[in-house]
């Protein structure tokens, strides 16, 4: 298989184990969540390894040694993205399976398990035409300041949802326009949607339009914006006035 087919199957594969263990009914709340995360870990862990031995890795479930550096080849994952909304039995959470090529999000595959689809950078839908006025999805408990105040000035509405790869997926898949995050992530939790949402010709970038690099000592990503491409001019100045203003 090539890196997107590995990407592909691993994240749908890792979808289903993450079912089932829910499935099991055994476990609920934040001891699901802990379960689904060392399930689906182990597993991608080891696969990657089996089928990837000479690239790095990083996941959020485990603790990186730092040989990842000096690779140029680095895949990143989440086993479970959206863990509250896992235990709690919700759609909205997602399996990330990224690579990261030289610093850049090149293949990617986000799983959504609660709703029976896997989007990867191979084979991204076709975007739908744009919804207008704009709309933003947004953390379910802490909508961004930022995102907020761009949705007011477009007059734009916010559909509340849960993790990052859902969030991301529904602009794929149509279901928003714009998502605008400032509040703080890490490189698992956008790498491979940012692969599936770039290769799906939306505008992905940190929220002063700088690129967005992985791989880094610091995995720490403070902001993220994926949007229509005839969106981003407008919601970037949007977004350096907030700035400006602020400071």
């Amino acid at each position: 298989m090539n890196d997107a087919e590995i990407a592909g199957h691993l994240a749908e594969t890792a979808g289903k184990l993450l079912l089932t263990v829910r499935d099991s009914a055994v476990l609920s709340g934040k001891a699901l969540g802990n379960a689904g995360d060392q399930t689906a870990n182990q597993f991608l862990v080891h696969a990657i390894r089996d089928q990837r031995p000479d690239d790095g890795l990083l996941s959020e479930e485990m603790k990186c040694d730092g040989t990842r550096l000096g690779r140029q080849r680095v895949w990143i994952i989440d086993p479970v993205d959206g863990t509250r909304e896992y235990g709690e039995g919700r759609p909205d959470w997602a399996v990330h399976v990224g690579l990261a090529i030289d610093g850049v999000a090149t293949i990617g595959a986000v799983a959504l398990p609660g709703l029976g689809v896997t989007l990867t950078s191979a084979a991204p839908p076709a975007l739908p035409p744009a919804h207008d006025p704009p709309r933003l999805v947004v953390s379910r408990t802490r909508p961004a300041r930022e995102a907020v105040a761009v949705a007011e000035a477009l007059g734009g509405a916010l559909v509340p949802m849960g993790s990052a790869g859902a969030k991301a997926m529904a602009v794929v898949r149509g279901e928003a326009e714009i998502y605008l995050h400032t509040g703080g992530q890490h490189e698992w939790d956008n790498c491979a949607p940012v692969a599936v949402a770039a290769a799906a010709g939306l505008h992905v970038s940190r929220v002063d339009g700088s690129p967005l690099v992985y791989n880094a000592e610091d995995t720490y990503l403070p902001d993220l914006l994926i949007c229509r491409k005839e969106l981003a001019a407008r919601v970037l100045e949007l977004v350096r006035g907030l700035t400006s203003s602020a400071s």
